[in-house]
């Protein structure tokens, strides 16, 4: 299984939500559980049942973290002139006069204004190695084929 590739930033902001999760986490979710037992029939008590949910979810995302940041590459966030793992690209679509702002990389790495596309995904697999000038054909998971041109590479 190839690595989850993230930038230092994303790294160190998901390895510190991992940490606030299995101390200071487990412990409000073990005492809103207790604070809901004590008032009763659990079987009709809506605070017991959500804070049992409440920790599941967080169980789910823990094992989520773990997973990402057990098998991570930590990018190197220089400036580069080729398009890699958690670059953000400005492209100009075929017949589009405005530029579009795209983030390569993982859905953890999400900004503000910037849509994420996975390396994996149609559009991620023709921009990987690719440089500003480029234009780029590439298949819809619909069918259709795009061409976009390759404007601004950044970080």
């Amino acid at each position: 299984m190839a690595p989850n590739p993230l930038t230092r930033d994303t790294y160190e902001r998901l390895s510190a939500e991992l940490e606030q999760l299995t101390t200071i986490g487990r412990v409000e979710i073990a005492q809103a559980i207790e604070a809901a037992r004590a008032l009763g029939d659990l079987k009709e008590n809506g605070d017991y049942h959500a804070a049992k949910d409440a920790q599941g979810h967080m169980e789910a995302r823990i094992r989520n973290l773990q997973a990402m940041l057990d098998d991570v590459e930590v990018l190197d966030s220089g400036a580069s002139d080729v398009i890699a793992s958690g670059s953000v690209v400005g492209l100009r679509y075929e017949g589009d006069d405005g530029v579009e702002q795209y983030l390569i990389g993982s859905i953890e790495e999400r900004r503000e204004g910037v849509t994420v596309s996975s390396p994996g995904s149609p559009l991620g697999q023709a921009l990987l190695g690719r440089k500003v000038g480029d234009v780029v054909e590439y298949d819809t998971p619909l069918g259709a084929t795009l061409k976009v041109e390759i404007v601004q590479i950044g970080s």
